[in-house]
């Protein structure tokens, strides 16, 4: 446990009006007391660190200037809103962040009236920022009022075509908002491609450090409150003397770039373009992610997402790994099959650490694309070198690739292009949520007219299926894996091209049958050993395979047993629901069959460790044990707890 830091101003802020009795020299102090807090915060809980602290003279500026709740701020992704929950009123949960029944590690709307738009995916402050200032001037009314709104957003998230749209919008309607550009140079890895570079000539090319040098024969020019502040704020006018921004081009007022750092240049820009903006402003903030603690600052993802820590050292403590994780053993697979085919190629969304990319990034840099925060984009990408000939691995978590959903199905599935999705964070994944849960790849993509679904059981059954889906040239094809270790099974040496759409026996038995889709076939199996002990031998399948399925395998398990369960790590529609429409085809249930589809449950699942959330879910094998007895009729009086 970390020791709690002093902060005498910080203790005195009970809610954001508290700041509007502080002067700039109290509020740089209370943002030093606030960073400190942060970091001590995440040492105990874990968490993203280094975006937050980024942040921490903005947010206090930003509630010095704003009125909240009744002016609306919107911080895209959330995990830079840690400061912002600290002076919001939940200080005293702060340290129950992503855990069980505490603080979300993102923003919340049923959490706070602070948080008025919930956000864990990027790129979406704007257009519900805009969307706010269209239901004020419309006459629009919820219980804190309608006021200003500010949309605070990365620059790693401006790479996504979602913030282009709305800047576009918004120019064209005129409302009065404000966006911040938080420009830290950093997403979750370095940020890529053409808008990066472009914000970087904001601020280095010629005009600007002209600009400087002339600066204080240009404080005449400067409005109030500006000249009082001269020395510091002159920076802002920067941006103003450059005609010509692409954000100026898309209806925007540009200011900056200013130090996001200077709490007087913050306070002078954002009382001055509050007092007198009438239309979109945006306000172009340079900030450095993990600011203020030396191992986030460091680090090469400064600090983005960090296990609990010690405060003196930032060293981690992590568990020692029992396993590989199935992310890293599909990063090495991956680079061992393009040793031997040069047409394998990989894309990733910002994402390449996190997908396994950097290992084949750092091999194959030719062949390895990162996108950018722009999954619509990646996906079409991708089916453009699937149609030139190439074989290209779109790696992506769950949840991001629902954002490429319509290219899914238009631009890869109608044209049956063999894309090979490699769908990391499947299923449920502890402390990022609900927002994060892999719940729904399994319907959205078992539903597509030629497309192969896969669900790997643990370790070495991944490795199977990155070979099977290199091998597969016919069409699209997915394979799906959780987030953390393996089951610690033995790795194969090269992986095995399966037949498609066929599964395997586990356990022979009698009397039910349990036929399970992904990394859930641990639990069965443990419900199978707990059964067997009851008397019960239940038969256990892996299907491997959710489209096609293995027909003649489950006709079977059908055939032979007086119930058949299936068990899998997605929302209705899926594997489930897939195996019931082939019984009904074949009239299977004519004959008696009792059928179970164990799938999550119909509720978003709020953040706890992995284990606890299967166990809510009804997806362990406690549960999986119960529906067999329940299915059967047999009393479950005596089972253990």
């Amino acid at each position: 446990m970390s020791k709690s830091p002093e902060t005498p101003l910080l203790d005195r802020v009970a809610a954001p009006a508290d700041l509007k009795r502080l002067d700039t020299a109290q509020l740089t102090r209370l943002a030093s007391e606030l960073r400190a807090e942060t970091i001590s915060a995440v040492s105990e809980t874990g968490g993203h660190l280094g975006a937050g602290l980024g942040v921490v003279e903005l947010t206090v500026a930003l509630h010095a200037v704003f009125d909240a709740p009744r002016d609306k701020i919107i911080w895209d992704v959330g995990h830079q809103a840690y400061p912002h929950k600290i002076l919001t009123g939940r200080r005293d949960r702060i340290r129950t962040l992503r855990q069980k029944g505490g603080l979300s590690g993102f923003t919340k709307r049923s959490e706070s009236p602070y948080d008025p738009f919930g956000a864990a995916h990027s790129s979406t402050s704007i257009s519900a920022a805009l969307g706010f200032a269209a239901a004020r001037d419309l006459g629009g009314t919820v219980p804190e009022g309608l006021g200003d709104v500010v949309a605070v957003i990365g620059d790693g998230a401006m790479s996504a075509g979602m913030a282009y749209e709305a800047m576009n919008n918004a120019g064209d309607l005129g409302k009065r908002l404000f966006i911040i550009l938080n420009d830290n140079e950093m997403s979750i890895a370095p940020p890529v491609g053409a808008m990066s570079r472009y914000l970087s000539r904001l601020y280095t090319e010629g005009p600007f450090q002209e600009l400087r040098a002339a600066a204080k024969g240009a404080v005449s020019l400067l409005p109030e409150p500006f000249q009082t502040g001269a020395k510091r704020a002159h920076d802002a006018l920067k941006g103003l003397t450059i005609g010509g921004t692409l954000f100026e081009a898309l209806g925007l007022s540009y200011v900056g770039p200013i130090d996001g750092h200077d709490m007087e240049q913050l306070m002078a820009v954002l009382r001055t373009v509050k007092a007198r903006a009438t239309g979109p402003v945006l306000i172009h903030a340079l900030t450095r992610k993990g600011k203020g603690y030396a191992p986030a600052e460091s680090a090469r993802d400064r600090g983005h997402a960090t296990a609990k820590f010690d405060l003196v050292t930032g060293q981690q403590h992590k568990a020692p790994p029992n396993a590989p994780s199935y992310t890293s053993v599909f990063g090495k697979t991956l680079v061992a099959l393009a040793a031997a085919d040069e047409r394998i190629c990989a894309i990733t969304a910002a994402m390449p650490d996190g997908t396994g990319l950097d290992l084949f990034a750092e091999r194959y840099p030719s062949r390895c694309f990162d996108v950018g925060i722009a999954e619509q984009h990646g996906v079409t990408f991708a089916a453009g070198l699937a149609a030139g000939g190439m074989r290209p691995f779109c790696a992506l978590y769950s949840t991001f690739l629902q954002r490429g959903y319509d290219q899914v199905v238009h631009d890869v599935a109608i044209q049956r292009l063999p894309v090979r999705f490699a769908i990391d964070r499947a299923g449920l994944v502890g402390a990022d949520g609900a927002t994060h849960a892999g719940s729904y790849d399994i319907a959205f993509l078992a539903n597509l007219p030629g497309f192969v679904v896969m669900a790997a059981a643990d370790e070495a059954e991944l490795v199977h299926m990155v070979a099977t889906a290199a091998a597969h040239d016919e069409g699209p094809i997915a394979f799906r894996y959780p987030r953390g270790e393996g089951e610690g099974v033995d790795l194969p040496e090269r992986g095995e091209v399966l037949a498609i759409g066929r599964g395997r026996m586990i356990r022979e038995g009698r009397r039910v049958a349990i036929l399970s889709f992904g990394t859930r076939l641990s639990e069965v199996s443990k419900a199978a050993e707990a059964l067997a002990a009851r008397g019960i031998e239940p038969s256990v399948a892996d299907a491997r395979f959710a489209k096609p399925l293995d027909r003649d395998l489950i006709l079977r398990l059908a055939a032979g047993h007086e119930a058949l369960i299936t068990v899998e790590e997605g929302a209705v529609g899926g594997f489930g629901s897939h195996v019931a429409q082939l019984l009904a085809d074949e009239g299977v249930f004519d004959g008696g069959l009792k059928f179970r589809s164990m799938v999550l449950p119909d509720t978003f699942i709020d953040q706890a460790s992995p284990a606890d959330m299967y166990a809510s879910a009804g997806l362990d094998a406690a549960h999986i044990e119960a529906k067999v007895l329940e299915t059967l009729g047999v009393a479950s009086i005596g089972r253990r707890a």
